[in-house]
């Protein structure tokens, strides 16, 4: 019989990878590294849709100095637990970069294929300076070359969800960092 393509994997939460607390004091940490480089500058933090939506949030607050920020919605995923290596913008930002000093705030550096992309994107707007701050890096799995300027945590080649991190739009809510148990065999949600 014939796969359903509907009927989702039954994925499981499995061992937590960064607790809550690891995660609020590296957040702290970072948005006080970034309140000292940018003293004197107003940094305009675009936050990548959705995956980053809380540790922007959490990061935003961090910082001791006057910011503004926007959101650009981005897809490479899909249902998929591997990237499809197309990137699409969903969701373009609302206002021009155009003379600002811009931190692209990501969820995770994984092969580097949405970051590049957005950077390139991003730096034909024209900001006077752009830099990347991701919360989680896993340079194992890199197959183009990006510089993040600031990073939260490195983490092994594992697929991993919460605290905005998804599976099938799934556990962004838990508020750890856990690896993702996927049944033998599995590889995507049909």
């Amino acid at each position: 019989m014939p796969e359903d393509r509907n009927t989702p994997i039954a994925a499981e939460i499995g061992p937590i990878l960064l607790n809550s607390e690891e995660i609020r004091t590296r957040v702290q940490e970072l948005g006080l590294q970034i309140t000292r480089d940018y003293r004197g500058k107003r940094p305009h933090l675009v936050g990548v849709l959705k995956g980053a939506t809380i540790f922007h949030a959490d990061l935003v607050r961090a910082i001791q100095i006057d910011v503004s920020f926007d959101f650009i919605a981005v897809a490479s995923y899909g249902s998929e637990v591997k990237t499809s290596g197309e990137v699409r913008i969903l969701k373009d930002l609302d206002e021009s970069l155009e003379g600002k000093d811009v931190l692209l705030v990501e969820d995770i550096l994984d092969t580097g294929l949405t970051l590049h992309y957005l950077m390139e994107n991003l730096r034909s707007r024209g900001p006077r300076s752009l830099g990347i701050v991701t919360l989680l890096s896993k340079p194992s799995r890199r197959q183009v070359e990006v510089r993040a300027d600031y990073i939260g945590f490195e983490v092994p080649d594992k697929f991993v969800i919460g605290y905005g991190l998804d599976f099938d739009q799934r556990y962004r809510n838990l508020r750890d960092i856990c690896e993702l148990v996927l049944p033998a065999g599995a590889t995507s949600n049909p």
